[in-house]
């Protein structure tokens, strides 16, 4: 009795197959981003002598390991954070006629400006406090609000000055969709932000996890 040979499986079309499955799955899969700040750290300075700040000129944010937000040393919602900073950066509270008086700012939210607050923008530094075992997602949030705070600013600034918002100029400038005299908006910009300059400060994370 002859022997039965049992038929071969044609795999040939086998990596037509799993090469169609690989790009069927890369293009369908989503991936998901990882939220991070971008921020230009500036150029080291060897510096004998830190400057001396104000304490009005200071406006202190900590977030502790639960979360919670003390302003100025008080509770605050982190919905209320960007209004509490704009106040603060927007005060003006060096006496008129002073070199140091901003004749831009525009004070707290009844026009008033306090001398107990920063004297103008260019001395007033925020500085952020975060215990070790605060959330990632609460870090950057405060963050956001923080550089939120600036932009609304910049961006009233730069409307009254030039017509144009800042956060949206310097987008087109870096992504190279800007239709115009760059060169020209790149000079405004700096000015807006010699107006305004970001001054955020962060201190060494508390290791104790403690509130």
């Amino acid at each position: 009795m002859a022997r039965r040979t049992a038929p071969e499986v044609n795999a040939g079309s086998m990596a037509d197959i799993a090469f169609l499955l690989l790009i069927f799955f890369l293009v369908t899969t989503t991936i998901e981003k990882d939220k991070g700040i971008a921020r230009q750290l500036p150029p080291k300075e060897d510096l004998q002598d830190p400057p001396i700040i104000k304490q009005k000129n200071l406006f202190i944010v900590r977030v502790n390991k639960d979360d919670q937000l003390l302003v100025e040393d008080e509770l605050m919602e982190l919905e209320d954070l960007r209004e509490a900073a704009i106040e603060f950066l927007d005060n003006g509270g060096a006496p008129q006629g002073s070199p140091e008086y901003c004749n831009f700012c525009q004070g707290g939210p009844d026009g008033v400006r306090s001398s107990d607050s920063s004297d103008n923008p260019e001395k007033a530094v925020i500085s952020v406090q975060n215990d070790r075992l605060t959330s990632y997602k609460m870090y950057i949030s405060v963050q956001n609000e923080l550089v939120a705070a600036y932009n609304f600013l910049r961006n009233r600034e730069s409307q009254r000055l030039f017509g144009w918002k800042f956060t949206e100029v310097k987008a087109a400038i870096d992504e190279g969709n800007f239709n115009g005299n760059e060169d020209d908006a790149q000079e405004k910009l700096e000015r807006i932000q010699e107006m305004f300059p970001l001054k955020l400060s962060e201190a060494e994370p508390k290791g104790s996890g403690t509130n």
